[in-house]
This record gives C-alpha cells, structure tokens and sequence, in this order.
C-alpha cells in the first residue's frame, strides 16, 4: 500500500494515540478505518467463527446462527453443526450441500461451528477465456493477488464444463476432521452454470483458517454444490476483494473452551480440503 504523510494538530494526535492504546489497533489501522467511513468507501471486514485448528480436532458443535452471520456478510462459506454438509453464501443467501447431494437455503437458526463472510465489493474483475482445471484458476488470481500477507475473498460466475465437489457428512463431536473427511461424498457435475465464492489465506493464519485458496461452489439453479476439488470451464468472471480487517468470534461452547488446539493442522487440512490422489 502507498505510505501517506500528513499534518495533524497535537489534540488530534493525542485522541488518536489514546484510541490506539485502548483498542489495540494500529495508527494505521484506525487512520484507514476513518477514512473509508468518511468517504463512503468499504473497509472491507472477514467474519470468521471459531478456527480451522478447532475444526480440525472435531469441534462441531454450534457456535453461531446464520441469522448473525448474515449481519456480517453476503458471501462466504462454512459448514454446518455436526459437520453436516457445506455452507455456501451467494448473494447474502445461505445454502446448505448436504452429503446426499440436496441443496437447500437456510433459514436464520441453523447453527455453524466454523463460517467466514464478508461484505463482497470486488476491487477488481478478469475474464479467464479458457481454466482447462482448478490450477489454471488458481494462476489467474495470484495474478491478481499483490500480497501474501492479506486475506482476499474470491468470486467466480460463469459456464462449468465439468465441476468435482465434496460435502461432508454429519459426524459426532470429537471425530477428528481428516477421519471425517476419509468417507465424504464426491460428486460430479457437467455442464453447469454456477458461481464458486471463498477465501485466500495467508500461510501464517494456517491455525485461525484454511492456508491457501479454499472454494465452495452452487449451481445457478441452487441444485448442486459442495466443497470445490476441480472445475474446468471457459469466459469466467474473476472477482477479488482485498481484506481490510479480520474479525474472529471464538466460541462459547464448553468443547472448544476444553479443547487441546496446540496441535499444528497443517497436515490434516491439506488432506482434508484437497481432492483425492
């Protein structure tokens, strides 16, 4: 980001670093935060509950409604209480891809265990002619990512020759994330107008969430869908937003107060997340 230099009174500064002190935040932080509230312009937030590592060691249980999720975000993803399918958010609409393949929206009181959102106001827009597979997509946005060190969200609208997608199944509390994901559902779909929506992650934030791109995909129709494993397909919409702040919720719930999350989950969710050699 360009440095800015500025005069400022000795009131104004002395506010601003009581502010500073008190809140924690960088002078940056909050000079950025004021500005883009006085010139109307977004200063784009990530709302994540709870973290991957708290995933990762089989803490399923609800920790937030989608009726709060949905005062902060329109686009996002997640998963759903038990672990029981995937949480894709379009449009400000939630939808649920359970493991039998079904698609439904989701009313305000379904639970979430682990969910990111945010207010989707893409910064900048390509048109990929030809994304022959997932890798392919991927080139196109670190392309268009400037920094490895800020979360991004991502958006993608177009025409799929070919979409492979997961979603998890409903699992007890305590099952670890990789055994869960050992017996998930895949499935295919062809020729299928859709939208993908997700996240690129800093490899720093592995433990708070997925390191990497992470994607969830719905049909147009809102018929199909699930966790992102391949795509191919032609004159997609690349969209990106670059993250302005990061805003985690930790649970309240007695397992994730009581839960050994020391462990690094690196491992797991690689195996987790990625499609199947």
């Amino acid at each position: 980001m360009p440095p800015l230099e500025t005069m400022i009174s000795p009131g104004l500064l002395q506010a601003l670093l009581g502010h500073a002190e008190t809140t924690h935040e960088s002078l940056a932080h909050i000079v950025s935060k004021a500005l883009a509230e006085y010139l109307q312009v977004a200063h784009h937030t990530l709302y994540q509950v709870s973290t991957s590592t708290a995933l990762v060691e089989g803490i399923y249980q609800g920790a937030v409604r989608v009726g709060t999720l949905r005062e902060h975000g329109d686009l996002g993803l997640g998963t759903f209480e038990d672990l029981d399918g995937e949480m894709v958010v379009v449009d400000g609409r939630f939808f649920q891809v359970r493991s039998d393949g079904s698609v439904r929206e989701c009313g305000d009181d379904f639970l979430s265990p682990f969910a990111v959102v945010t207010r989707f106001q893409p910064e900048e827009e390509v048109t990929l002619p030809e994304c022959p597979d997932l890798s392919h997509l991927i080139a196109r946005f670190d392309r268009l990512r400037h920094s490895d060190n800020v979360f991004f969200a991502l958006r993608v609208d177009g025409h799929f020759d070919h979409v492979h997608t997961r979603a998890m199944c409903r699992t007890k509390e305590g099952v670890p994330l990789a055994q869960a994901a050992a017996v998930q559902p895949e499935f295919d779909f062809h020729n299928v107008a859709g939208t993908l929506v997700g996240f690129w992650s800093p490899a720093y934030a592995k433990t708070l969430n997925v390191p990497g791109y992470h994607l969830h995909f719905l049909s147009t129709d809102h018929q199909h869908g699930g966790h992102l494993l391949q795509c191919r397909g032609s004159n997609l919409r690349l969209q990106i937003q670059r993250g302005g702040e990061y805003r985690l919720a930790l649970p309240e719930t007695e397992d994730f107060l009581k839960a050994d999350l020391s462990r690094d989950p690196a491992a797991d969710l690689a195996r987790a997340e990625g499609e199947r050699k």
